[in-house]
């Protein structure tokens, strides 16, 4: 946890020249509630281009009033850019929502019906649509154990064993 804080804590100092591009996805598998929760954090800018250049409609992630499109448009592009099999099956997620802090998204999705982790193989290429220097940070966690791996463009698969 303290790493994930300092992590943002720099890259909130270099938000001002923004010289890199970087998600965090948070997988963690809720045993009590039998759920995989996602959270991806990323710069809200980046966010609001790339769902521009998908949606080929102007986003603003602060209107309010735009809430329910923005995340019909989340839940699209990251539906086709984070492909997840669990235990050697594909499964789907829905959005739960999304927030605004500072300079960065976090957005939600849920996975049901998840009881028993063994494997999870991740095929994740956010944002590579939109920049080639993207570094998306996975961090997986179920039965007490977090493990972390880092995609940088173009590489966009990995698995964790449990």
């Amino acid at each position: 946890m303290v790493n994930i804080m300092i992590q943002w804590m720099l890259v909130g100092l270099l938000n001002v020249a923004h010289p890199f591009f970087m998600s965090v996805i948070d997988i963690n598998h809720n045993q009590k509630e039998a759920t995989l929760e996602i959270s991806i954090r990323v710069f809200s800018d980046d966010l609001e281009k790339t769902l521009q250049q998908f949606s080929k409609q102007k986003i603003d992630i602060l209107d309010p009033a735009k809430k329910e499109l923005i995340e019909k448009h989340l839940q699209a592009y990251v539906s086709q850019r984070l492909k997840l099999n669990v235990n050697g099956k594909p499964v789907s997620f829905h959005i739960l929502g999304y927030e605004r802090q500072m300079e960065s998204t976090w957005c939600y999705f849920e996975v049901e019906n998840q009881s028993v982790i063994n494997t999870v193989a991740v095929d994740c290429s956010l944002l590579y649509d939109y920049e080639t220097n993207q570094v998306n940070i996975v961090h997986m966690k179920t039965k007490g154990v977090q493990k972390t791996y880092k995609l940088d463009y173009p590489k966009r698969e990995t698995v964790f064993r449990f």
